[in-house]
């Protein structure tokens, strides 16, 4: 039977096909390279996304760690601080000053001045008309003549019995008698001369005067109107006279302010009625205590004011003068801390670790405070501290 596959006629040679005759699969020229250049670009790639990763780890973790030290602001003070001046209320007062009230009860007859008039010492204020006493003026002068008439009655008894009892005719107690009663009538006239003397003061007292030359500052006093003794509680002056030529101005130092008080020292002041214009007076007494209520120091300062520009009662605004080192250290009032251990300040040693010291206040202006202990003019003290600071933790100072 003939072999039908069509393959067997064409092979030739026991069913192999010609070596010439295979299909070639052989590769491209350069794939090879091109495959080499793929596996390092792919290599330099990966390596330089992971050294891109670690490089960006160590940023982050330097910007952590850097972020981590807090950055500071240091307050500057302000070096060789001079001498300041602490503003304190004072009161106006004439130097001389006297109200003048009624010694007697009666009735205003006549007054003679009103505010503002100068006055001469000895001048008659006011005139009071006082029916009683001069009544009773009336009376203790007839009272006088009575009893000084007695009394001449009983000294010319007693000379006649001592005549009496020198010859004989009486007894020594009759004499004795006569003579205790010459006694009691001379004590009667020293009696009625006294109160007349009183009530003819006391109608002197009907004339007001003034005591000094001055001015009258107040006048409270109208014609028919009834006064009456009496300077207590509630009285009221009749007048007031001041002598206006000197003045005194009152001020209370706070005691730790005390001891910059010295002799001869003088004040500037300034009073609301002349702006602009300043007033200086020399100190006249310290009253050397401390007033329990206010704890200050009531000192006491003169000027003259033959201008009269000063009124009495005038509120003045005087400047104490203070050393420099009298305010200690003035801070912000942004610098304080306010902590458990009380009051506190933050400073930058030099090691730029922060050291947190407790401090007093003296003096507290508001927006600045003057430390009165626990810093020195060299701290580097920070300003706005934040919070969380803690004693010790390590802070960036601003500009270094």
């Amino acid at each position: 039977m003939p072999d039908t596959n069509p393959d067997a006629g064409s092979t030739g040679h026991g069913g192999q096909l010609p070596r010439e005759q295979l299909v070639a699969h052989t590769a491209p020229a350069g794939l090879k390279r091109f495959g080499i250049i793929v596996v390092i670009a792919a290599v330099v790639i990966a390596a330089a996304g992971i050294a891109w990763r670690q490089w960006h780890s160590h940023e982050t973790a330097s910007w952590t760690d850097d972020q981590a030290v807090p950055t500071v602001q240091l307050i500057k003070l302000p070096k060789g601080a001079k001498g300041g001046g602490l503003n304190l209320p004072g009161d106006v007062q004439a130097f001389t000053s006297a109200p003048i009230y009624a010694q007697v009860s009666g009735y205003v007859k006549k007054w003679y001045v009103d505010i503002g008039t100068p006055v001469k010492k000895g001048q008659l204020l006011a005139e009071l008309d006082v029916p009683d006493i001069a009544g009773q003026t009336a009376a203790a002068r007839a009272n006088l003549v009575n009893a000084q008439a007695e009394q001449g009655l009983s000294a010319a008894t007693a000379t006649r019995w001592k005549a009496l009892f020198a010859q004989g005719a009486v007894s020594r107690q009759d004499l004795d008698t006569k003579t205790a009663d010459l006694a009691s009538k001379n004590a009667a006239v020293a009696a009625a001369r006294a109160n007349l003397f009183s009530l003819s003061s006391q109608e002197g007292f009907r004339r007001l005067v003034a005591p000094f030359d001055g001015v009258v500052t107040s006048r409270a006093v109208d014609v028919g109107a009834l006064v009456t003794v009496g300077t207590g509680t509630g009285a009221t002056p009749l007048f007031t006279v001041g002598d206006q030529s000197r003045m005194r101005i009152y001020v209370r130092v706070p005691q730790n302010y005390a001891s910059y008080i010295h002799p001869g020292m003088t004040v500037d002041f300034t009073v609301p009625q002349f702006p602009g214009r300043t007033f200086t007076a020399t100190l006249v007494a310290n009253a050397g205590a401390v007033a329990a209520g206010s704890g200050t120091v009531l000192v006491q300062f003169g000027i003259d004011n033959k201008d009269g520009s000063l009124q009495p009662g005038a509120y003045a605004d005087v400047k104490f003068p203070l050393p420099g080192n009298a305010n200690g250290v003035r801070l912000p009032a942004t610098a304080l801390m306010f902590r458990d251990e009380g009051m506190q300040v933050a400073t930058v040693d030099g090691t730029s670790h922060v050291k947190l010291k407790t401090v007093s206040i003296q003096r507290d202006q508001g927006a600045t405070v003057d430390i009165a202990g626990g810093l020195s003019p060299q701290d580097r003290i920070i300003d706005n501290p934040p919070d969380a600071l803690r004693d010790g933790d390590q802070v960036r100072v601003a500009g270094q």
